[in-house]
């Protein structure tokens, strides 16, 4: 289903899935299955940030926060 048309729950959900069982696809998964995950990985989390542009950012996850934890 195209991310645009899910609700948000089921967006959600979805993107727990995908996130869930994105090692063992890439750790397990055929080279198509592999292809299909990361294009529909894709396409969840481009539909979430669309949603969500101004989503919190946690310091410690930028750039700069890491450069401070190895300080």
């Amino acid at each position: 289903m195209d991310p645009s048309a899910l609700d948000h729950h089921h967006l959600m959900r979805e993107l727990e899935t995908v996130h869930r069982t994105r090692h063992d696809t890439f750790l397990h998964g055929s080279e198509d299955a592999l292809d299909a995950h990361t294009r529909r990985m894709a396409e969840l989390e481009e539909e979430y940030l669309r949603r969500h542009p101004q989503r919190l950012v946690t310091a410690d996850r930028t750039r700069a926060g890491a450069r401070a934890r190895e300080e």
